[in-house]
């Protein structure tokens, strides 16, 4: 019962096709629905061209003016010869559109591979790029996007993951405290490197939302578009090894102030933010839970195991969080 009230249950193909026809284009009737969950997309093919991305908005997550917000950034981005992917425009210059409810944007179909973040070039390369979309975003604020910050990534989640019955009792003590421990912390080290200048980023830059091509990247995604510190679109391009996460963040700040100067101040906040990441995680799969599409796509989350490992992971990063920052080797 709770699955057939979902709003996306109504989201069959009859609907996408209809709601990209009205904006003028002649479908041929190919849907693809690609491998989103947050939001729900599908490569509409089209008669007369090239297949379009339609991507249909989470109903109740950002509003209008919030989405708009999101697709003028990207027009500002690609106006500044920025390799992202924005909406299209029809004829009055509108990239947001309703359809039974349901908002949507139509996007270019934009090829490519995933990056090879083992290659010390594609990394200063990718630092070049997003050094350019902070100095475009550093521009102005956003005024109605919200902000990467302690409230909304972990005491909102985790309150919801408790007050909800995620947490099995006999662990809700244990997780209680621990996110305790840990917010307090993050706090400090937030106190401890300011000021820190908060800007627009991209809010989600891992390599997931990168596609390759011979030009370069190209971002495909500013759905969680957001303010907060320019390190957040940096760390999570880190991987393996301290030593190897210091070699691969210097290629990155190497390309990266080619174009915007990067605060070293902010390479204390590059753990913070992880932990902040895996708690507003953790809420984030329990909130979207009553979607038919998450309890088949992530079986293991809210089982035991889950929760002891999430446990073991918070625990981990407590102690990082004691470790110095990351140095800079450029």
């Amino acid at each position: 019962m709770q699955d057939a009230l979902h709003p996306y249950v109504r989201l069959r193909p009859e609907l996408i096709l209809d709601a990209v026809e009205r904006l003028g284009y002649r479908c041929d009737g190919r849907l693809l629905a690609f491998n989103s969950y947050e939001n729900r997309v599908y490569q509409v093919g089209i008669e007369a061209g090239p297949p379009l991305v339609a991507k249909f908005y989470r109903p109740g997550r950002w509003s209008k003016a919030m989405l708009r917000e999101e697709h003028a950034f990207a027009l500002e981005l690609a106006g500044a010869d920025i390799p992202v992917v924005p909406p299209l425009a029809d004829p009055r210059g509108e990239t947001l559109h309703v359809h039974e409810g349901f908002f949507f944007a139509l996007y270019p179909r934009q090829g490519g591979r995933a990056p090879q973040l083992e290659s010390e070039d594609t990394l200063t390369w990718m630092g070049r790029f997003i050094g350019r979309l902070h100095a475009v975003g550093a521009a102005r604020p956003f005024l109605y996007r919200p902000a990467l910050d302690v409230e909304s990534f972990g005491e909102e989640p985790s309150r919801f993951l408790l007050e909800r019955g995620f947490v099995p009792p006999e662990l809700r003590q244990t997780y209680r405290r621990l996110v305790e421990h840990l917010l307090d912390r993050i706090r400090q080290t937030f106190d401890q490197a300011a000021p820190v200048r908060r800007l627009r980023l991209h809010g989600d830059c891992h390599a997931g939302n990168v596609l390759w091509t011979e030009q370069g990247p190209h971002f495909v995604d500013l759905d969680d578009a957001r303010m907060g510190p320019a390190v957040q679109d940096l760390w999570m391009l880190l991987h393996g090894s301290r030593e190897d996460m210091i070699r691969q963040l210097g290629c990155l700040v190497r390309g990266y102030r080619e174009f915007f100067d990067f605060e070293a101040r902010e390479l204390a906040l590059i753990e913070p933010l992880r932990t902040l990441r895996m708690i507003h995680y953790a809420g984030w799969l329990a909130r979207r839970w009553d979607d038919p599409a998450f309890p088949a796509a992530f079986p293991w989350f809210n089982t035991p195991r889950y929760w002891q490992e999430h446990l073991l992971h918070l625990r981990e990063q407590a102690a990082r969080l004691e470790e110095p920052p990351l140095c800079l080797s450029l």
